[in-house]
């Protein structure tokens, strides 16, 4: 029996059981197309890092003895969609049976399952073999409550999965998360290593890109390209992350500076996202740093906190919601994101910085994201689904089962509270706080009125003024409430003014 066994863009698991055997009655199908390119504007390195490491897969599957069916996006330039060409394939390789990965995407899960049942010759679906939960567990974990609270989830995991544990289901340290002490700036030292990646030049894909018309943002990097294409690169990733950046990750995770975009962070989430690493392989390798006394518990404990604990959470909230959760907007912001979240041309520092950063490198860490553009997204009341589109396209490591979550519940409250216990927001007190980004910046970051006051700080306290009848409640804003409350009538009304009138320039900001 022959049979067509799909392949997405995100299912590049050199380690999934398919890939044992060679059977030269099995073909492996994989397809650039328009409908995963032109569904949302992608960066032009997400589209470009994608298409290049599906053909390095494909033929790495072919040097194995593999049967490969490769279309690439010259061929499928028309508008048919992924289901045009699977039955394009299954007729004129007369496959008697089709099989699938589980996608990640409600959107494509929904597509393949309508299209499998639709087939009048046997159809497969199999899990993708990567993560450590199923889809429906965390919702399982949480039945019956209405806060989702990740810690509960991730101690859980910890015990399961004998991590960081020191018997009895006590935690090694004592304690279970050491979040506090990882909140330190950065002042230049240690200094950040050397970007060990290898540089690779996809300008002939690139061009191919070009030619088909596809619409993309931000900087191709096409001839010095630098994030992993293949599961050796990733590997080689992990270990320079292991080596060189675990040991201070914890300390400086939370920092935000100018002269080191990269600081400590292991820019391993393309490879984990596209599943050419696999969660657990990360978590061991950082645990036996720690073992090995390579790197201190507060480092090693915040970074498997974020595999272990927040990757799977995120995925079984995302399963858990949808279809629906990106319709969310609980607190009912509906202004358009402001031309310059597009450019970076802003006088705003914090912004500017962190919005060209991802323009060129199709990356930001998670401070930036949820306390730089997040938070000044969610301060201005912009529309939570126009956000979680630009943070969907933007970000390379971006693949809708992690990002909208992230995006709709963390950063925008969307959700009215299920993921987050309160809404992540800040005034520029934070900011400079954690950064060097206002030193130099056109406003002034202790100012809440006038002309050169940073729009952060009016724009924060309106925040909670006009949302008072959702969040007054919640009892861990309650001071800002009381502080909002202690202030006079007079300095409020000018706080409000002064967020109206940046609210109605916010294009020039």
């Amino acid at each position: 029996m022959k049979t067509l066994r799909l392949i997405l863009g995100d299912q590049l698991n050199r380690q999934h059981s398919w890939f044992e055997k060679i059977d030269a009655n099995t073909l492996y199908l994989f397809v650039e197309i328009r409908q995963e390119t032109d569904y949302v504007l992608h960066h032009a390195q997400k589209v470009l890092g994608i298409f290049a490491a599906m053909r390095q897969f494909a033929e790495e599957l072919k040097e194995q003895g593999h049967q490969v069916i490769y279309l690439p996006i010259g061929k499928t330039i028309s508008n048919h969609d992924l289901i045009f060409w699977i039955d394009q394939i299954l007729k004129e390789y007369q496959c008697e049976k089709f099989a699938y990965i589980e996608p990640d995407e409600y959107r494509l899960d929904a597509q393949l399952k309508v299209y499998a049942q639709s087939l009048t010759i046997p159809s497969v679906v199999v899990t993708a073999e990567h993560f450590l939960t199923t889809r429906f567990e965390v919702a399982d974990v949480f039945k019956g409550q209405k806060k989702w609270l990740m810690e509960t989830f991730y101690r859980k995991m910890r015990i399961s999965f004998n991590i960081l544990m020191n018997g009895n289901k006590k935690p090694i340290g004592d304690k279970w998360n050491f979040d506090a002490e990882n909140r330190k700036p950065y002042k230049g030292q240690p200094p950040e290593p050397n970007d060990h990646r290898a540089s690779q030049d996809l300008s002939l894909i690139w061009q191919e890109i070009q030619d088909a018309q596809i619409k993309t943002f931000g900087n191709p990097s096409e001839k010095d390209f630098r994030w992993p294409t293949t599961r050796a690169q990733a590997l080689k990733d992990l270990d320079h992350f292991i080596t060189y950046r675990l040991p201070y990750f914890g300390d400086f995770q939370d920092a935000l500076t100018l002269h080191a975009w990269r600081l400590f962070h292991s820019f391993l989430s393309f490879a984990l996202n596209t599943k050419m690493l696999h969660p657990l392989e990360v978590i061991e390798r950082a645990q036996t740093a720690y073992v090995a006394g390579h790197a201190p518990l507060t480092s090693v404990e915040g970074f498997i906190r974020q595999i272990l604990g927040w990757r799977e959470y995120i995925r079984g909230v995302y399963w858990s919601q949808m279809p629906g959760y990106d319709e969310k907007n609980y607190l009912g912001n509906i202004k358009d994101l402001p031309p310059w979240f597009w450019t970076g041309q802003t006088k705003m520092q914090c912004l500017s910085v962190t919005i060209q950063q991802s323009l060129e490198h199709a990356y930001a860490h998670h401070i930036q994201r949820l306390m730089i553009t997040g938070n000044f997204a969610l301060l201005a009341g912009l529309h939570p689904k126009q956000v979680h589109e630009w943070y969907l396209g933007i970000y390379i490591d971006a693949f809708e089962w992690v990002e909208l979550p992230n995006t709709l519940g963390m950063s925008q409250f969307a959700d009215g509270g299920l993921l987050a216990t309160k809404p992540y927001v800040s005034s520029a007190a934070y900011i400079n706080k954690m950064s060097d980004y206002c030193k130099t910046c056109h406003y002034d970051w202790k100012s809440k009125i006038g002309a050169n006051a940073c729009p952060m700080n009016s724009l924060y306290w309106d925040f909670f003024d006009r949302h008072q009848d959702q969040l007054a409640s919640n009892p861990r804003i309650g001071m800002s409430y009381v502080t909002l409350k202690k202030m006079a009538p007079e300095d409020l009304a000018a706080i409000k003014s002064q967020a109206k009138m940046l609210l109605s320039k916010i294009n020039e900001l």
